[in-house]
């Protein structure tokens, strides 16, 4: 039996929720992975694994089970066990495939299939990592602002500011936990070719002396962005786990839109403060942000 794609509510902000149990697949690492039909689970995306799983529970027939990890599964036209991660061979969204939020148990619950589930996300958790997803959307922003005069000629790609997209033309690797959101940014030959400039010139010191004056203004851009406590949404086009979504924010300077599969915040009023640490590394090829959250 191929199984439906997962109906996911996390993109609303869900973390409690009930479902039928679909299938229950043994894992290769010997855990087992329960598939419901709708949830509210975020798992990792095997793309972009930049924000980590959910955890919390699930209890079927009055027995609670722990989830210890939350995965994207796949399961191709023919059937059979669900894919993981890099065993999975077609591009996320494949219309000829099932997307599945594989809740991934310890130890073997047993026969659960066509029992109804409650699902329940541990919410703490879920709270900290939308504040740094969110965080970071918002750094990615105002670090563009803050390096437009760094742009030599036109990059091709802006952002919601018309800014040039720094962000997502020199991003490596995104990652955030409950602490922060963590950007390294890499200024190799591709990005000079595009037109950024790390070296000094006439109207601009190098990147390595400004530092200190571009973390200022990144922060200060921040700072009032929280004061605004602009509110903040997730658009989405369906409820399947595969849905293109995207972070909408209603700020100062205008609607902000970046498409992402996360989880974030209601509103920017939900932080008490929004601080980021910028690092150039000492050959300078990479520029780090670490930016942290603190809830209000």
């Amino acid at each position: 039996m191929t199984l439906p794609t997962t109906h996911v509510s996390f993109p609303a902000g869900a973390v409690t929720g009930e479902s039928t149990v679909l299938a229950v697949h043994p894992l290769d690492d010997g855990r087992h992975a329960v598939v419901t039909g709708a949830t509210p689970f975020h798992p990792l995306d095997h793309t972009w694994p930049d924000q980590p799983a959910d955890l919390g529970t699930l209890t079927v027939d009055g027995v609670e089970l722990a989830v210890v990890d939350c995965l994207t599964g796949a399961v191709g036209p023919d059937g059979g066990a669900p894919l993981v991660g890099a065993d999975i061979p077609v591009r996320r969204g494949d219309e000829e495939w099932s997307w599945l939020v594989l809740h991934v148990l310890a130890t073997d619950p047993g026969d659960l299939v066509g029992q109804d589930a409650v699902l329940a996300v541990d919410a703490a958790r879920r709270g900290a990592l939308s504040a740094s997803h969110s965080g970071c959307h918002l750094l990615a922003l105002a670090l563009n602002e803050a390096l437009a005069p760094r742009w030599r000629k036109d990059p091709g790609r802006a952002d919601a500011f018309g800014h040039p997209d720094f962000d997502s033309l020199a991003m490596a690797s995104s990652v955030m936990d409950t602490e922060a959101s963590t950007d390294t940014y890499r200024l190799g030959k591709s990005l000079r070719k595009k037109g950024f400039t790390a070296e000094a010139a006439e109207d601009l010191p190098a990147l390595a002396d400004a530092l200190p004056e571009l973390t200022e203004a990144v922060n200060r851009r921040l700072a009032a962005w929280v004061a605004a406590d602009a509110p903040v949404r997730i658009d989405v086009p369906g409820p399947e786990l595969t849905a293109r979504r995207q972070w909408h924010c209603e700020l100062p300077e205008g609607a902000a839109r970046i498409f992402c599969g996360g989880t974030h915040l209601h509103h920017l009023g939900e932080l008490a403060e929004l601080r980021t640490e910028l690092r150039l590394s000492a050959d300078g090829s990479e520029l780090v942000a670490v930016t942290r959250p603190k809830r209000a």
